[in-house]
């Protein structure tokens, strides 16, 4: 399994739908199979994501966001990682508004 605990990572590709950016910063903590994340920056005034990670150190998570027009977002996330050459987690994300226009995404972020 993946332990995430204390990694930084930040966006790197967002579809239109979404609000996090290069300028969101998400803050990985693990206990267990228990994934917790704190993230603003950009759109997003605070938001927080708690998740499952599984064997292969893939992520099913819920978060929720307050964004920069004063709504509360609600969302669900399924990321998948990639290890890259540096070592670095780069993951590769599918997710859906649970709040909104329940529109649907694809994002990709990389440990800082």
């Amino acid at each position: 399994m993946i332990n995430y605990n204390n990694k930084i990572f930040k966006p790197v590709s967002n579809s239109e739908n979404g609000e996090t950016s290069n300028e969101t910063a998400f803050l990985y903590k693990q206990e267990g199979n228990i994934l917790s994340a704190e993230y603003s920056g950009g759109k997003i005034i605070k938001g927080h994501l708690i998740g499952l990670v599984d064997n292969e150190g893939n992520i099913d998570m819920r978060y929720h966001q307050v964004n920069e027009k004063g709504e509360l977002m609600t969302g669900i996330c399924h990321s998948k990682p990639e290890i890259l050459e540096n070592g670095k987690i780069r993951l590769h994300e599918t997710w859906q508004w649970t709040s909104g226009d329940q529109s649907k995404g694809n994002s990709v972020i990389e440990e800082q």
